[in-house]
């Protein structure tokens, strides 16, 4: 069986984030309206408590100016004129608890009344007239009292300069109207002000609650109303500077990401869709050509031929299109090794100088200094050769290709700069986008897709890639490696190291 807790949280609204910020609320609301109820209660005690004794103190100086000694015995009477209202008054309100007795305990006069005993009492007398002597001042104490509640009262000695005798006086006062005035503040206090402001407490907690969500709940909404038409919603700031609006700024953060990561998707499907469609489509027609019309196996050959052709256009695709997706989502692996960019450059040149004889391009790689850098020699190497082939391809029969190393301070660049066609304004800052190829009346120049996975290789090292390009003057690529992984070594004696073809 459930218990009673286990019900209560059970209930929906009691597990709503709302209601625990209200309770919270109300629960330190509370505690605070009743600690100041205490608090108060104590103070408004204290307060007439001091009132109380200082209107005994009050008291007992006037009791003095009523008793008299007589002169020739030495004993104590009340002189007063009962004649007059307000001294009687006075006379009646002192004697209402009062006793006066000798050194040695004996009671002259005192109030009457079981209640009053401790006032009476001969033991108690000697004793507070022995600490009044020692201590030279007077004492305050409480007793029972009546059916009035209980009494303060205050206990101090007469001297008769007469005869050089102490007597012992004491005078009480009822608590019955402070008692009653507690009562009265407790009651309205905690019976009357402390439920309605409890309720005021649970109104403004369950409102001040929703109005701190209120961002949360926009956040909450916005990510329901989310769909693939509208990646990129926005939720507007507060303009608090708190920690709601971090949320919401961090929110639409995500949401930009998200529209730019979804928009790369559909954009990568509609490419890798449009450039296999391309080939697939040839090899069909090709294979249906030879298949209706072939008479002679030369034809059915050429066929086969040229749908090799295609296939095989279709798997360096897939193959590029497969590490580029390694190399943007981490999978591709990096392992670092300290190499000479310098010498893997000329060793990069030397193996292009084939291709680049055919092309009848001028390829150099001018003096640089030995920089060494800790780097993935096989993915840097797929670097340059890519920025190599795009160079040669784009360079006409003349033109000159250059790549060399060089340290840039604690930096590391590798170069690739040639003379060929370059590259309109427009285009440059799509140049590194996936499938984006500059218009070329020559669609067999390439996939689309080397530049982007140079510029995902140099990012997996923590690198950047640049280029610089003028239409009719060429193009310049420039990589730069993090300065942490470089060290200049030395600088070669020689001015140039040039290979012409």
């Amino acid at each position: 069986m459930k218990t009673f807790v286990q019900r209560i949280r059970s209930i929906p609204i009691f597990r709503t984030l709302r209601f625990r910020l209200a309770s919270t609320f109300l629960l330190l609301l509370t505690f605070i309206t009743i600690a100041l109820g205490l608090v108060g209660t104590a103070l408004l005690r204290s307060i007439l408590a001091g009132q109380s004794e200082q209107a005994l103190i009050d008291e007992l100086a006037a009791i003095r100016g009523y008793i008299h000694f007589d002169e020739s015995d030495g004993h104590p009477y009340w002189f007063a004129d009962m004649s007059d209202p307000d001294e009687a008054a006075a006379v009646d309100r002192l004697q209402r608890a009062y006793v006066v007795a000798g050194e040695d305990g004996t009671i002259w006069y005192g109030t009457t009344g079981h209640a009053f005993d401790p006032m009476t009492n001969r033991s108690t007398i000697l004793q507070d007239l022995k600490q009044i002597e020692a201590t030279k001042t007077p004492i305050f104490k409480t007793i029972p009292g009546d059916d009035y509640g209980p009494y303060r009262v205050v206990c101090s000695i007469l001297v008769d300069t007469v005869h050089h005798r102490n007597w012992y006086v004491a005078l009480g006062r009822s608590l019955a109207d402070n008692t009653q005035l507690l009562n009265r503040f407790r009651r309205y206090y905690f019976f009357l002000f402390t439920p309605v402001a409890i309720l005021l407490c649970v109104l403004a907690s369950w409102f001040s609650a929703g109005r701190a969500l209120t961002a949360l709940q926009a956040v909450e909404h916005a990510a329901r109303d989310i769909t693939g038409s509208n990646l990129g919603l926005q939720i507007p700031p507060r303009g608090a500077n708190d920690e709601l609006d971090r949320l919401i700024e961090s929110f639409n953060r995500m949401s930009r990401r998200l529209k730019t990561s979804f928009d790369q998707i559909r954009q990568f499907s509609t490419d890798v869709s449009h450039e296999l469609r391309t080939p697939l489509t040839a090899i069909q027609g090709q294979l249906e050509v030879a298949l209706f019309t072939a008479t002679r196996p030369e034809q059915l050959r050429e066929a086969i031929e040229n749908a090799l052709q295609d296939v095989e256009r279709l798997s360096n695709l897939v193959r590029a299109l497969l590490l580029l997706s390694y190399s943007e989502t981490g999978q591709l692996p990096i392992h670092r090794t300290r190499v000479d960019l310098s010498e893997m450059v000329v060793d990069l040149v030397e193996q292009f100088q084939i291709p680049a004889e055919a092309a009848g391009v001028h390829l150099t790689t001018p003096h640089s200094e030995i920089v060494h850098c800790d780097v993935d020699r096989t993915q840097m190497e797929r670097v340059v050769t890519n920025l190599l082939s795009n160079a040669l391809k784009y360079t006409a029969a003349g033109g000159s290709v250059k790549a060399w190393a060089e340290a840039a301070g604690e930096q590391a660049r590798i170069v690739v700069e040639d003379s060929g066609i370059g590259i309109p304004a427009s285009h440059l800052t799509h140049i590194f986008d996936r499938f984006y190829r500059v218009p070329d009346p020559n669609p067999e120049k390439g996939l689309g897709l080397g530049l982007s996975f140079v510029s995902s290789i140099v990012k997996s090292h923590g690198g950047e890639i640049h280029v610089t390009s003028e239409v009719g003057r060429g193009s310049k690529f420039t990589v730069t490696l993090p300065a942490r992984a470089v060290t200049k070594v030395a600088v070669v004696a020689s001015s140039t190291m040039e290979t012409r073809i």
